[in-house]
């Protein structure tokens, strides 16, 4: 009887031990790649090898209709952090308020994640510098707790290392290389196999040069470069032993930084890759096209981690069709720089809306930012002088924007055809038109305090730049990107002269 009742003991243990194991919380891994759009080999972009991406694709689930709510990183990544949309937390405004708490009751979401017992790290050593940037619009700090009454305002743990120890971990790796920068030259200059400025397929809204086929190729070369960041990830989490209780996330943080894209509500600005892998539970790989917020994917974290999603989110956990079924995504356009900006749109599976309300600010802004870190508009006002834009090229370079802007996306990927005007379409125009009205009621913020951060410098270097360095901009105009922060630095060095 002593030995059965020793065998029936030692059975219940190891029962507890597996239901133990059994229950252990997800790691979870975020992948941020920053200023790009679908433009992935598993998403069908031409001209580019994504092998790591494509594994995940192929073995996990790809989202083909996720948009961002904003497409400037800074309040992209507040709706994220938060998983609410930037609007409702008074965070739109790009790089504003970084002084101003949160307003009770929006936390970030890594504060949820840390009760839980989660411990969160911030940043990766495999990545191009290391891949720990933050950039929200509110107070805070990348490190340290959270706690707004001793003012404490950490999002993560610690930096760049997660371990078995560190179980359950959080970990947000920012994928850099993507982003313009003066590294592009070189990782293109160190690539076994540079993409081929002569074969790549070029959106048709972007004028055709062999300056802009070349600055469209050094792109899909960070993109395949970034490919392998993702391929070291999965090596350094199968080599520490957790790779299999851990889910990893791959999206953009907004539209690639090209014509329409970063910082417009078009397509190429909005829409985003979004993959999820985690074999243990989604066994077999799916492509999934409903409509999805960047905030869902906040509210599906907390649900991966068992976390109740706080009811002020906007994002809705993606794994329960009752809750994540959504229409549209709603998206706005402020603040950025020097440019004052006040749009809205709402994108659906098949419509994209959107209400400009400052008409008077162009497309080509000429935000002193972007005329560094765009060559492709350089060359287009110049093939725009010469008559070789076509009209949807031309578009964008007109003295105002419209007000309002419809396209059919299922038979108009590109939004050449402007359906605002047309006649057939009215009904659909103002049914859209009054539910942007009602999200821009919904969303509006308690507060309208704001403190943007102008970049005087970045508009004084230009300035400085056309007046004493007409040989630079002459490169520039040539879509010759001269080197933001060397002529900033210049700039700085030049100021400091004059002060003496």
């Amino acid at each position: 009887m002593k030995s059965i009742h020793l065998l029936n003991s030692f059975i219940i243990l190891i029962a507890t031990i597996s239901s133990l194991f059994a229950q252990q919380p997800p790691n979870i891994v975020w992948l941020m790649a920053e200023d790009m759009s679908t433009d992935l080999e598993c998403y069908g972009m031409p001209n580019v090898k994504t092998p790591n991406l494509n594994k995940m694709a192929a073995e996990g689930i790809k989202f083909e209709n996720c948009f961002v709510t904003n497409p400037i990183c800074s309040p992209s990544r507040s709706s994220m952090m938060v998983g609410t949309h930037q609007y409702k937390i008074n965070a739109h405004h790009h790089r504003s308020n970084r002084n101003i708490p949160l307003q009770e009751p929006y936390k970030p979401f890594t504060y949820w994640l840390r009760k839980a017992g989660y411990t969160c790290v911030l940043g990766n050593t495999n990545v191009l510098q290391k891949g720990r940037k933050t950039d929200v619009n509110f107070k805070h700090d990348q490190i340290g707790d959270w706690d707004p009454k001793k003012n404490s305002y950490g999002l993560f743990d610690k930096y760049d290392t997660f371990e078995k120890a560190d179980e359950p971990f959080f970990a947000q790796i920012q994928l850099n290389v993507t982003h313009r920068g003066h590294w592009w030259n070189d990782i293109r200059n160190k690539s076994a196999h540079p993409v081929d400025p002569k074969t790549v397929t070029l959106p048709p809204y972007l004028g055709d040069h062999p300056a802009i086929r070349l600055d469209w190729a050094k792109y899909l070369d960070t993109v395949e470069y970034m490919d392998g960041e993702v391929g070291a990830i999965f090596k350094e989490l199968e080599a520490k032993g957790v790779a299999d209780n851990t889910i990893v996330i791959f999206i953009g943080d907004n539209g690639r930084c090209n014509v329409k894209g970063k910082g417009y509500l078009h397509d190429s600005g909005l829409r985003i890759p979004f993959i999820i892998h985690y074999p243990k539970k989604f066994k077999k790989a799916s492509v999934r096209s409903e409509v999805v917020s960047s905030t869902d994917i906040t509210a599906s974290i907390l649900k991966f981690a068992g976390i109740p999603v706080p009811n002020y989110m906007t994002g809705k956990p993606l794994f329960n069709k009752e809750e994540a079924s959504r229409d549209y995504v709603y998206a706005r356009r402020d603040l950025w720089d020097e440019v004052e900006e006040q749009s809205s749109a709402i994108t659906s599976h098949k419509w994209k809306y959107i209400r400009n309300d400052k008409t008077e600010v162009p497309f080509d802004s000429h935000q002193a930012y972007l005329e560094f870190y765009r060559p492709a508009v350089h060359v287009m006002r110049q093939l725009k002088k010469e008559g070789k834009l076509n009209a949807q090229q031309k578009a964008f370079f007109e003295p105002n924007k419209p007000k309002e802007e419809l396209y059919l996306l299922t038979n108009d990927k590109f939004e050449k055809n402007n359906l605002a005007s047309d006649k057939q379409y009215q009904s659909i125009l103002i049914e859209l038109r009054e539910k942007t009205k009602q999200l821009d009621l919904e969303m509006k913020p308690k507060s309208e305090v704001c403190e943007p951060v102008y970049v005087t410098t970045a508009i004084g270097a230009l300035e400085w730049i056309i007046k004493e360095k007409p040989e630079v901009y002459e490169e520039m105009k040539k879509g010759v990107e001269v080197g933001y922060k060397k002529w900033i630095k210049e700039y700085k060095k030049h100021l400091k002269q004059m002060d003496k």
